[in-house]
């Protein structure tokens, strides 16, 4: 068992132990056809291994910037708004949800503060299956206060009265959506959840791009000799588009996480390392709770260290940011400003802040033979990726749509609430 828990933000029996290791390897093994001497999902076999902590990247969507026709005060609208934004853009291996309260002065709706999660949604349906009152205990600390069995199973449901399989279907369809798994698909379960509980705050990731099994993926895949041929005779390094276009995957390229794994890992092997991931093997906030924000600032002073709470995982490997007033303070989320070193904005959602914030797991590296010619993964060479083509502008013309029917003006002229 040599995974711990993500970030070791949790203390598990030896049982749920094995159980999180056989969903790894499980994961790895469905990638067979990735197979290669230069990574391992054994991180015990690695003696002294150096832990590569620079495989990282910003947690703000880079596929809607490819979009010439959209600009980034509506990029941070549209990512910033709700559960909706959340679902269709944040696919970064980052999400986040912005708190909404009434000022007592306006009776409008403004930005508290901003819920950062990094976490994998398989860690917790692993709770959520083999131990409901571990998983209770959980989300209870996270967000807080007391959470109901209703919130996490559905209404009326009492988890103890359920088989294995029951409590799958049931805390997917309430809190983790279905993660495109097959067998949860063809249990009616839809892709995001129809409970309050992970949509109203940020308990954990839920885009089905942002899974375990995606991670192992682009790692996996990254780590090997990529070269693409010379017409004069020898090779050449693979540039980041050959890698995908080869991959038949050249969406992946217009995103910021699935270069920075891939080549992270195709940089160690080039440069004589077999890689694993670090224990534990999980998705963390990078170095932000030692840089802090010093790009904002609360009425010109550095932000009260009650307004920025960390969590989810030992120092090095935090999980979970929530930054901004508590709901007994007077302050809102936009009364925070965020500078550039020029220029000075109120601080109004999530983007601005993910914008600045880096993730991205902990691999670690051995040193081992390099790739020989049989070894190398020879490629094409290609044209770079055009990625306003890739499909990612659809979505985020019919996401617009959608935003500005919702925020159309009512009858008599009245804007909804949070406009």
């Amino acid at each position: 068992m040599p995974y711990e828990p993500p970030g070791r933000a949790d203390q598990l029996p030896d049982e749920l132990l094995r159980i999180w290791n056989e969903k790894i390897t499980a994961n790895h093994d469905r990638l067979r056809r990735l197979d290669t001497r230069f990574f391992s999902v054994d991180i015990d076999s690695f003696e002294t291994p150096t832990i590569v902590t620079n495989v990282s990247w910003p947690g703000h969507p880079a596929e809607p910037t490819h979009c010439a026709d959209f600009d980034r005060a509506t990029l941070r609208k549209l990512t910033d708004w709700g559960f909706e934004g959340r679902h269709a853009l944040q696919n970064e291996y980052c999400e986040y949800t912005v708190v909404q309260r009434a000022d007592a002065a306006t009776g409008k709706m403004r930005p508290k503060r901003v819920q950062i999660t990094t976490e994998l949604r398989e860690y917790w349906l692993l709770l959520a299956v083999h131990n409901p009152e571990r998983l209770r205990d959980v989300a209870s600390s996270t967000l807080g206060r007391e959470v109901r069995w209703d919130e996490l199973y559905g209404l009326g449901v009492n988890p103890a009265e359920l088989d294995e399989t029951q409590r799958e279907t049931h805390f997917a369809r309430e809190v983790a959506g279905h993660g495109l798994d097959p067998m949860l698909i063809d249990r009616g379960v839809p892709a995001q959840p129809i409970g309050a509980l992970n949509r109203e705050n940020a308990l954990f990731m839920t885009h089905p791009i942002n899974g375990l099994d995606d991670l192992i993926y682009i790692v996996l895949f990254g780590a090997r000799h990529f070269a693409v041929r010379r017409p004069e005779g020898g090779f050449r390094e693979a540039t980041v588009d050959e890698i995908f276009i080869d991959e038949g995957a050249a969406v992946l390229a217009c995103r910021h996480a699935d270069p920075r794994a891939a080549t992270g890992a195709y940089d160690a092997v080039r440069e004589g390392f077999k890689v694993a991931f670090a224990n534990p093997l999980g998705m963390y906030l990078r170095e932000e709770e030692e840089k802090g924000f010093p790009h904002l600032s609360f009425e010109e002073r550095p932000l009260p260290s009650s307004w920025i709470r960390f969590g989810r995982g030992e120092e090095g490997m935090r999980q979970r940011l929530e930054l901004g007033p508590g709901d007994d303070d007077d302050a809102f989320l936009d009364d925070i400003m965020s500078s550039d070193g020029q220029t000075s904005e109120p601080l109004t959602g999530g983007h601005q802040l993910v914008s600045k914030i880096d993730v991205g797991p902990l691999l670690a590296a051995v040193t081992t033979d390099p790739a020989s010619e049989d070894e190398m993964k020879v490629i094409e060479e290609a044209q770079p990726v055009n990625c306003a083509t890739t499909g990612i502008c659809e979505t985020v013309r019919e996401l617009k749509t959608r935003f500005d029917a919702a925020h159309a003006p009512k009858p008599g002229g009245r804007m909804p609430p949070g406009r």
